[in-house]
């Protein structure tokens, strides 16, 4: 991390990841690359779904292998570069085949590194192997949900999950937020944890480097006026005025439950995660 001296307002708490001597390209590799339209929060209708983003630097995509099919052929790592579409760190693999493909880097692997997809590949940082081959106790990241399904699970800068037991055909696996949940033994999952675990410590530091990343301002529901907002209006500064608390859109929300009760993975969770406000 890098933290500056406060000579301007912006740099007082700015903090930033320093990706000097970590990254070994400048440039993507264009073959994997494609333009894209951001959708700014909206649906296919075009319709505002998702609030406060918006602009942002014009960015290019990458495309990802987390299918990662390519079973017992080895891979090297060429490159370790950064991608604006996420938070972990993405490298060139060049398999034995000739064959490149990005893919979402662990932490401590460096250029020159060789990877392996095989259910009886070695127990080390960026290998592949199915569920019911990792020992308990190890962390795994790019987590399928259902077998030869696709990477679904942890795959953001620094995360994890841990592998807690095997039982009955399902591996228990503890998820970054502290739930417990089975997943099909068959499934595949790499080891190690997701890189740049710096991350989560970065400051943004100043409003128009959040406009930089498409991130918009969020406004105070009681700053507007009652035509924008539930809360909006009243002489002076007021109260929500509500009962119960509202969202943007007048839904009530704030401690009534949302999960639905039929919902398919209630059986796979053996304990949910825990409140982090209730202490």
């Amino acid at each position: 991390m890098k933290k500056f001296k406060p000579t301007t307002p912006s740099n007082r708490h700015t903090a930033i990841v320093t990706y000097r001597g970590v990254l070994t390209a400048s440039e993507p590799l264009k073959a994997l690359t494609t333009g894209f339209r951001r959708g700014s929060g909206r649906n296919a209708f075009g319709r505002i779904t998702t609030r406060h983003k918006g602009g942002g630097h014009k960015r290019s995509f990458r495309q990802i292998d987390f299918r990662l099919d390519k079973v017992g052929i080895p891979a090297k790592i060429e490159t370790i570069e950064y991608d604006p579409n996420r938070s972990g760190f993405i490298g060139v693999v060049c398999y034995a085949d000739g064959e490149r493909r990005y893919n979402l880097l662990p932490q401590t692997v460096k250029v020159g590194d060789t990877i392996l997809i095989a259910e009886d590949a070695p127990l080390k940082p960026g290998n592949r192997l199915v569920l019911r081959k990792v020992p308990v106790g190890t962390f795994v990241y790019n987590i399928e949900l259902q077998p030869n399904g696709g990477a679904r699970i942890a795959r953001s800068a620094g995360n994890y999950a841990e592998v807690v037991a095997n039982n009955a055909g399902q591996t228990h696996l503890k998820m970054p937020s502290g739930e417990i949940r089975k997943v099909s033994e068959n499934a595949w999952a790499s080891v190690g944890a997701v890189s740049n675990e710096e991350y989560k410590h970065r400051n943004i530091g100043k409003a128009g480097r959040s406009r930089w990343l498409g991130i918009r301002p969020t406004v105070r529901g009681t700053a507007m006026n009652p035509v924008d907002h539930p809360y909006g209006g009243g002489e002076g500064r007021q109260g929500r005025g509500t009962k119960r608390p509202k969202t943007y859109y007048g839904k009530v929300t704030g401690g009534r439950k949302t999960r639905s009760p039929k919902k398919y993975s209630n059986t796979l969770i053996v304990a949910r995660r825990k409140n982090k406000r209730a202490k």
